[in-house]
């Protein structure tokens, strides 16, 4: 069960939440949820999950490791919120997270109420949608609010006509 979405209430606004990570396909899911946050006067976070690895080395290299985890994290934000400052022309929150990417996402939901819609692509690619979009598809491990699973091969005025 997920807490009262407050978009709707006075001084909150709707927020989609796109995922930023090393997929192709992410790219098509923060240009859908950045001009649906533009033409319904929402917000959009990026969130950006970086999951428990191979940390548990001697003491500095798991400090290095996880340093440039974080720097990667961070350039991947950048990156993308560049992109919808320059194309859509809003400006995105940016969250970084360190855990497994279903249990972040489910925390950052619950941590903020204003989160609305959730933002997924789907690969076009032999591997199959992704791993975010397969857990959705047919378990009961869905997440709370609702999702958005945009195709990667919708071109950039098929996303705009869409949204």
């Amino acid at each position: 069960m997920v807490s009262k979405r407050l978009s709707r209430e006075a001084g909150h606004r709707r927020k989609f939440l796109a995922i930023i990570d090393d997929t192709p396909e992410c790219e098509r899911a923060v240009a859908y949820a950045s001009h649906r946050a533009k033409n319904t006067g929402g917000g959009v976070v990026l969130l950006y999950v970086i999951e428990p690895g191979d940390f548990q080395h001697w003491l500095g290299v798991e400090k290095i490791m996880r340093e440039e985890a974080i720097a990667a994290a961070s350039a991947a934000l950048d990156g993308s919120a560049r992109k919808v400052r320059e194309t859509i022309g809003i400006e995105p929150e940016m969250v970084v997270r360190e855990g497994k990417p279903a249990e972040q996402i489910h925390q950052l939901i619950e941590d903020d109420q204003d989160i609305a819609i959730l933002v997924l692509a789907a690969g076009a690619g032999k591997e199959g949608p992704g791993p975010l979009v397969t857990s959705i598809a047919g378990k009961g491990a869905a997440f709370p609010i609702p999702v958005t699973v945009v195709p990667q091969n919708l071109s950039d005025e098929d996303l705009e006509s869409l949204a």
